[in-house]
């Protein structure tokens, strides 16, 4: 197997990563299906990730191997509301994390997870977020293996 590394996303890096973002909905859309398939859309997330991230002190990691990008996690620094105690309201985020299919299973997502420790703990910060899918059952486990608790709900009603 192929050496796998991590490295920060630059601007020539927008196709692969448009690509896993497509994967991923493609696969949420299986879950959930309220997820847009067409690959245009995976564009257009893209372009609102990097807005995001920009006003959020955020970035795009990659996972490489063999000059071929297999995963990308959105990291970022942010803030809760006021009424969150000084501790704990600055935190850092794992605002997407995706694995290519073929790679998923290879320790990836945990590199993954690693890296947004160190940067939530390189930032001085001592609480990290991740969102989840509560149909995405493998993500929930991984996650909750590598230490997350569940910590707020978000209930949703088709009207």
């Amino acid at each position: 197997m192929a050496p796998i590394t991590l490295r920060t996303a630059l601007p020539a890096d927008r196709d692969a990563v448009i690509e896993l973002i497509h994967q991923l909905n493609v696969f949420e859309a299986d879950l959930v299906g309220d997820r847009r398939r067409d690959y245009g859309a995976a564009a257009e997330y893209y372009d609102e990730l990097i807005q995001r991230l920009s006003r959020r002190n955020g970035r795009i990691v990659l996972a490489v191997a063999d000059g071929v990008t297999v995963g990308a996690m959105g990291f970022s620094l942010d803030q809760d509301a006021a009424y969150v105690a000084d501790g704990f309201r600055n935190h850092g985020t794992v605002t997407d994390l995706i694995v290519h299919g073929d790679w998923r299973g290879r320790g990836i997502g945990q590199m993954f997870l690693k890296e947004a420790e160190r940067l939530t703990r390189e930032a001085g910060l001592k609480r990290l977020f991740i969102g989840v899918l509560a149909a995405n059952e493998r993500a929930e486990r991984t996650y909750r293996a590598f230490g997350f608790e569940p910590y707020v709900s978000i209930l949703s009603k088709e009207l």
